[in-house]
């Protein structure tokens, strides 16, 4: 048996967000609520590595409810905030960071709000948080051409191994938009599996690098929330999301068409 298992995906943890970050923002309070909610419901929390590994190896068994705590970019509330609310209840998480976001050396000034620095994100690494890829700049990785897109990968998987010692194993596609190309690319640069967005649950069929994630957003109360890692109602909370995701795609697909036949009457 191979049970669908809720990837929550997080982005900023913090009391007073930027305007930008604020939608996809989680109170700490909220936060901590939730992760109070898993533990009474008896889930057992997995990093992504730690998921794949499960459904790589034949006769392995998941364990007991089980859930994969994510947060994407990179935002200092992940160690203000979040670290210490995992830690009291031995929770697993991976966190998957835009290296060009984070503050220190490799900044490029693309942050939305405060960042982490290196040294925290060692700590988190420390504390037993995966640390994954999320590209260097967080672009639109579908829209790069094929240069761009082995920069933003490789470096941003390079300056990862640099400052932790150990390579990522794991990536997160900005934005949740992705194509094979991008997922072949991906597997190429060196990342055993990758997730997307989809706000559906994660199954073993989606393959290792499409893996869905549901979104956790600040305007999820505790009952919404209880609905999404329970698996129940996910498709009716996020009609609107899969409906502009799908339109989205197709304009995408339109763009990057019209790019790729510029380039060759050039």
């Amino acid at each position: 048996m191979n049970p669908p298992v809720p990837i929550l995906m997080y982005h900023s943890i913090a009391h007073e967000p930027t305007l930008e970050t604020r939608e996809l923002s989680v109170s700490p309070k909220a936060f901590t609520e939730q992760l109070e909610l898993l533990g009474e419901r008896g889930f057992t929390p997995l990093s992504t590595a730690g998921l794949a590994a499960i459904w790589r190896t034949p006769g392995r068994a998941l364990p007991a409810r089980p859930v994969l705590i994510t947060f994407d970019d990179g935002y200092e509330g992940v160690h203000r905030h979040a670290l210490p609310a995992l830690a009291k209840h031995g929770f697993a998480s991976t966190l998957f960071v835009s290296t060009g976001w984070l503050r220190g050396a490799h900044d490029t000034g693309g942050g939305l709000d405060r960042m982490l620095d290196w040294d925290q994100v060692r700590q988190l690494a420390a504390a037993g948080t995966e640390i994954g890829g999320h590209s260097h700049t967080h672009p639109q990785l579908d829209q790069l051409d094929d240069d761009g897109l082995w920069f933003e990968l490789l470096r941003c998987k390079e300056i990862i191994t640099e400052e932790l010692g150990t390579r990522p194993a794991s990536f997160a596609f900005p934005y949740g938009y992705s194509s094979r190309r991008v997922r072949r690319t991906v597997r190429g640069a060196g990342f055993a599996q990758s997730l997307a967005v989809g706000n559906r649950l994660a199954r073993r069929t989606q393959g290792p690098y499409a893996l869905q994630r549901v979104t956790v957003r600040r305007s999820t109360g505790i009952e919404e929330f209880e609905r999404l890692v329970e698996g129940r109602a996910i498709g009716r909370t996020f009609a609107k999301d899969c409906a502009l995701t799908k339109g989205y795609a197709v304009i995408r697909r339109v763009r990057q068409a019209r790019r790729k036949a510029t380039r060759t009457r050039v």
